[in-house]
C-alpha cells in the first residue's frame, strides 16, 4: 500500500538503476517499428543547467511515450568535445599547477584533456540518472571517439577533394585570449558606449586635410588607402591624390569606392584591409597591401612605430589619441553608442584579422538546403513550423564557414606540408619531411554530423539503415544556426536524405520577470536543488508543459509548488483507490452506473485528445486538458460518487482502469511516481509502466446521452453548494428538491432536511439544467452580506460582457478551436444562470 503522505525522494529511489538494470532503455527489437532520437551533446565543460533539464525532459517524454506505443526506441547519448570551451578549463587547470601548455607538449596536454573528459563525463551521467532520462547508454557516443574521427576525417578529405573546402588567408574573428579563429555565430554582440574619433589626415603637398572619422583610431598603422564615394561632389577632385598617414612617415592613395557611404560620418573611410572585414573587401578590390599591426594577443607589432609596439589595443588607443591631439590631427571625439563584438567562451573582445585558415563553401551547400526545404517528403518539419522562416533567412545569406581553430583538443586537421606542397588525406603521406597542420577543426564540423555519425557512418552497419534519418530533433531556437542547419546540409551533401523528420525548437528559461538568466544578475536555476526540494518529476512536468514550444518559459518556483500538490492530489487519489480495488481479480464492465459510464467516456475522450497533442508535441494542451480530467472529473467528481457504490465489482474494476490509464498518460512527464503507484495495481499488463501498452482509444466506452445526465448532476451539485457557500447557509436548513436522484441527495447530504411544502420564511432558488431546488433560510442580512452579493453581481456582469464581445467577434469564432468556443459559450450560459439567481 501507498505511504499515507506522498514523500518525493523516497518515491524517487532506486527506480532508475533498477530500470537500466533490465535493460528497459535498451533498443534492438526487431520485430517492431524502430524510432530514434539523438541528443545534443552537452560539453564535457562541468554541470547541466536548468536549459539541459528542460532539453532532455522534452525528450525523454517523447521516448516514453513511443516506446509504451511499441516502438523500438533509440534514444542515443552522447557528449560534446566542446574543444574552446575545454581546453580553456584545462589550461586554467594546469596553470593553478604552475604547469604552461606549451612547455608541457600537445601529447601530455591531451591526457590531461582526456582526464578532464572522464571525470566530468561521469558526473553528466549521474546528472542524466538524476532527470530519470531513459537514454540507451549501450550505444553512447562522444564526438571525439575514433569512431566520429573517421568519419569527421572522411568528410574533410572528401570535401576538400571536390573542392567545398579550400585554406586561404581572409579576415576572421580572432579571439586573442584563446588564441584561435572564431565563426561569425561564436561572436556575441553587445551595445557599448564608444564614439567616432575625427582625425586629419593631411593631404600630400596641400594645406588641405580630409576629415576621417573612425571607431578605432589605434588601427591607423594599418591603414592602406583612405576611400570617398565616386559621386560625391565634395571629394571628387581629390580622387587619385594621396594623404599623409599620420607618424608613418608614408603617403597613402584616396581611392574610389562603393563602401564609402555619403550619407554616413563624414563620407571618408579609412581602409585598413588586414583589422576590419568591410576594409578586406575594398582592399581586394584595389589590391591593397594588407598590413597586420597587432600580434596573436591583441598587442601591438612590429609594424607600428616603436613607442606602440607591445602595448594593448586600449593602451594603444588611449596613446594614439594623446599624439594625435598634440599633433593637432584630432578633430573632435564624437560620443556614440554601437555593438561591438565579444567572443562567446571567453568575453574578450574579438579582433579582425588576417590568417591563413580552412573554409567551407557555402554558396552550394546552402543553396541546396534551401531546395530540400521545398520537397514535401526530404523536408524537415519544423515545430514550430514559423522556424523555417528563420533557418531560411540565415541560409540565404551565409559566408563561407571558416573551421580551422588554433588549439590542441579536437580533430586535429587531415592535412600536411612539405615545401610549399599540401597533402590531405585520411592517413599521413608516406616519406619523410611532412609536417601535420597543428590546428584541430570547429567543434561543430564535428556536431554536424552526429544524426548518422553516431549510428556508424561512413560504415553501412545494421543501426544506420534502421535509425536514420533520425526521427525527430529537440533542440533551442538560439542554435538553429550553428547546429541544425549545418547537420541538415551535411546529411543532404553525404547522404542525400534529410537528418531527420522533425525537429522541435524549444525555447529558452528565463527568470520570472523574463530576463535571461546570468551569474551577473544571480538569478540562475539549479535544476537539482529544484529536484532535492520538490522531486524530478514535478521539475519534468513543470517544464514540459508550462508554455507551447518556441516560447520561452519564464522560471517561476510557485509553479513548481502547485505541481508538487498536483502530483501529491493524485497520490491521496490512488491510495483510496488502491485501498478500495484491493484483491480485484479481473475487470468487469456489467451493470455500469451513469457515473460508470460518464467517468469513461471522459476518460476515453482524454486518451484522444492526449494522443493527438503528443504526437503533435503539443504537451502544454496536453497538460492543460489531463489537469482537468484528473482534478475535476476524476478526483473531484467520481471518486466521490463511488463511495456511494464501493461495494460493486464494476465500480472497482472503472476505478482501476482509470487510474491506470491516467498513470499511463502521465508516465513520460511523471515517470517515478506513475511507477510508485503502478506497482501497487493488483491488475498490470506488464511488469514495470514503462514498458506497459500506452491507452488507446476505446470508442465502446463512449456514452454521450448518459454524460449529458451526468454533468447536468454535477452542475446542479456545484451550483447547490455555492449557493449555500456564498449565503453561509447551515447544514439543517430545509429543502424542496424536484428528484430523487440518490447520488444527489447523498452528495448534497439532503436526506435528513427535504420537505413537501414551502416554509414562511426567506428563500434561495437554485437551478441548473432539469435539476430544481428551494433552500430555506433566513438570517439578517448584514452590510457585509449586500456588499458581497453586490461585488458578485459586478463581477459576474463583467465577466458575461466580456465573453459576449469575444463570441460576437466572428475573426475569434472562425479561428480559435471549436472547443474553446463551445467552452466559452457553456460558461457563459452558467454565469447568466448565476446572474438571474443573484439578482432575483
Amino acid at each position: 500500500m501507498l505511504d499515507t503522505k506522498y514523500d518525493h525522494i523516497k518515491v524517487e529511489e532506486n527506480k532508475y538503476n533498477d530500470w537500466k538494470e533490465k535493460g528497459y532503455f535498451n533498443s534492438g527489437d526487431k520485430t517492431k517499428q524502430p524510432y530514434s532520437i539523438v541528443i545534443p551533446p552537452p560539453n564535457v565543460t562541468g554541470k547541466l543547467h536548468i536549459g539541459h533539464a528542460y532539453n532532455v525532459s522534452i525528450q525523454d517524454a517523447i521516448i516514453r511515450y513511443k516506446r509504451m506505443q511499441g516502438f523500438d526506441t533509440l534514444w542515443l547519448p552522447g557528449m560534446d568535445h566542446a574543444a574552446i570551451a575545454t581546453e580553456a578549463k584545462v589550461v586554467k587547470r594546469l596553470k593553478d599547477q604552475g604547469i604552461n601548455k606549451y612547455e608541457y607538449g600537445r601529447e601530455k596536454f591531451l591526457d590531461a584533456c582526456w582526464d578532464w573528459t572522464h571525470e566530468y563525463g561521469g558526473t553528466i551521467r549521474d546528472q542524466w540518472a538524476a532527470m530519470g532520462i531513459s537514454v540507451d547508454y549501450n550505444k553512447e557516443r562522444f564526438t571525439l571517439d575514433e569512431g566520429l574521427n573517421k568519419a569527421v576525417t572522411k568528410v574533410f578529405v572528401d570535401y576538400y577533394n571536390k573542392g567545398l573546402i579550400y585554406r586561404g588567408e581572409k579576415i576572421i574573428n580572432w579571439d586573442p585570449a584563446a588564441k584561435t579563429a572564431l565563426s561569425n555565430e561564436e561572436v556575441i554582440y553587445s551595445e557599448e558606449k564608444s564614439a567616432f574619433y575625427h582625425l586629419k589626415y593631411k593631404i600630400t603637398g596641400t594645406e588641405e586635410y580630409l576629415d576621417v572619422a573612425t571607431t578605432r583610431p589605434e588601427t591607423l598603422f594599418g591603414d592602406t588607402a583612405v576611400a570617398v564615394n565616386k559621386d560625391d561632389e565634395r571629394y571628387k577632385k581629390y580622387i587619385g591624390m594621396t594623404v599623409e598617414l599620420p607618424f608613418m612617415n608614408k603617403s597613402i592613395p584616396i581611392i574610389a569606392d562603393e563602401h564609402a557611404d555619403m550619407e554616413k560620418g563624414t563620407g571618408v573611410v579609412k581602409i585598413t584591409p588586414a583589422h576590419d572585414p568591410n576594409d578586406f573587401e575594398v582592399g581586394n578590390r584595389h589590391n591593397l597591401e594588407r598590413i597586420c599591426i597587432m600580434n596573436d594577443d591583441a598587442t601591438m607589432n612590429e609594424n607600428c612605430p616603436a613607442k606602440y609596439v607591445g602595448m594593448t589595443r586600449e593602451d594603444a588607443r588611449e596613446a594614439v589619441l594623446e599624439d594625435l591631439k598634440a599633433a593637432d590631427l584630432l578633430l573632435e571625439i564624437e560620443p556614440l553608442v554601437h555593438e561591438v563584438g565579444h567572443s562567446e567562451r571567453t568575453g574578450v573582445m574579438v579582433e579582425p584579422m588576417i590568417k591563413e585558415q580552412w573554409f567551407v563553401k557555402m554558396d552550394g551547400l546552402a543553396e541546396q538546403l534551401l531546395k530540400i526545404q521545398t520537397e514535401k517528403d526530404n523536408k524537415v518539419n519544423f515545430v514550430p513550423d514559423r522556424f523555417e522562416n528563420l533557418l531560411k533567412s540565415w541560409m540565404t545569406d551565409c559566408h563561407d564557414w571558416c573551421i580551422s581553430r588554433q588549439l590542441w583538443w579536437g580533430h586535429r586537421i587531415p592535412a600536411w606540408y612539405k615545401d610549399g606542397e599540401i597533402y590531405v588525406g585520411m592517413e599521413a603521406p608516406e616519406g619523410e619531411g611532412w609536417k601535420q597542420d597543428e590546428d584541430v577543426l570547429d567543434t561543430w564540423f564535428s556536431s554536424a554530423l552526429w544524426p548518422f555519425s553516431t549510428l556508424g557512418w561512413p560504415d553501412k552497419t545494421e543501426d544506420l539503415e534502421r535509425f536514420y534519418p533520425n526521427d525527430c530533433l529537440v533542440t533551442a531556437y538560439d542554435i538553429i544556426f550553428f547546429w541544425v542547419a549545418r547537420m541538415m546540409f551535411q546529411s543532404e551533401e553525404l547522404n542525400g536524405v534529410r537528418p531527420f523528420k522533425d525537429c522541435i525548437i524549444h525555447g529558452l528559461i528565463r527568470d520570472k520577470e523574463g530576463r535571461k538568466m546570468s551569474k551577473s544578475l544571480g538569478n540562475g536555476v539549479d535544476p537539482f536543488d529544484m529536484i532535492d526540494k520538490y522531486g524530478v518529476d514535478a521539475l519534468r512536468y513543470y517544464l514540459n508543459t508550462d508554455v507551447a514550444f518556441g516560447t520561452d518559459l519564464r522560471f517561476d518556483e510557485t509553479k513548481l509548488t502547485s505541481t508538487w500538490n498536483y502530483i501529491n492530489k493524485i497520490w491521496n487519489a490512488s491510495r483510496f483507490v488502491l485501498m478500495n480495488i484491493e484483491g480485484l481479480k479481473e475487470l468487469t464492465f456489467d451493470n455500469l452506473t451513469d457515473e460508470d459510464k460518464w467517468i469513461l467516456t471522459k476518460y476515453e475522450k482524454i486518451v484522444k485528445s492526449s494522443i493527438a497533442h503528443m504526437d503533435k508535441y503539443e504537451f502544454n494542451l496536453f497538460g492543460t486538458e489531463t489537469y482537468s480530467f484528473i482534478y475535476d472529473d476524476f478526483c473531484s467528481n467520481y471518486i466521490e460518487f463511488a463511495k456511494f457504490n464501493s461495494e460493486s465489482n464494476t465500480t472497482k474494476s472503472v476505478l482501476c482502469y482509470v487510474l491506470t490509464g491516467i498513470l499511463k498518460l502521465l508516465h513520460p512527464f511523471m515517470p517515478f511516481v506513475t511507477e510508485e503507484i503502478y506497482q501497487m495495481l493488483p491488475i498490470k499488463d506488464a511488469e514495470s509502466i514503462m514498458i506497459s501498452e500506452y491507452p488507446k482509444y476505446d470508442k465502446s466506452f463512449v456514452d454521450k446521452e448518459t454524460t449529458k445526465v451526468v454533468e447536468e448532476k454535477i452542475e446542479f451539485i456545484k451550483a447547490f453548494r455555492n449557493v449555500k457557500t456564498e449565503n453561509n447557509i447551515p447544514k439543517d436548513a430545509k429543502v424542496i428538491i424536484n428528484t430523487n436522484d440518490e447520488i444527489i441527495i447523498k452528495m448534497l447530504k439532503l436526506q435528513d432536511v427535504m420537505i413537501n411544502e414551502p416554509e414562511d420564511i426567506k428563500s434561495y432558488d437554485v437551478k441548473s439544467g432539469s435539476y430544481e431546488a428551494t433552500i430555506f433560510y433566513e438570517k439578517e442580512e448584514t452590510e457585509e452580506d449586500k456588499a458581497l452579493k453586490e461585488k458578485q453581481i459586478n463581477d459576474l456582469k463583467a465577466s458575461i460582457a466580456r465573453r459576449k464581445n469575444l463570441l460576437a467577434n466572428e475573426n475569434y469564432v472562425a479561428k480559435a478551436p471549436e472547443a474553446l468556443v463551445n467552452k466559452e459559450r457553456e460558461t457563459l450560459a452558467k454565469e447568466e444562470e448565476q446572474l438571474a439567481l443573484l439578482t432575483k
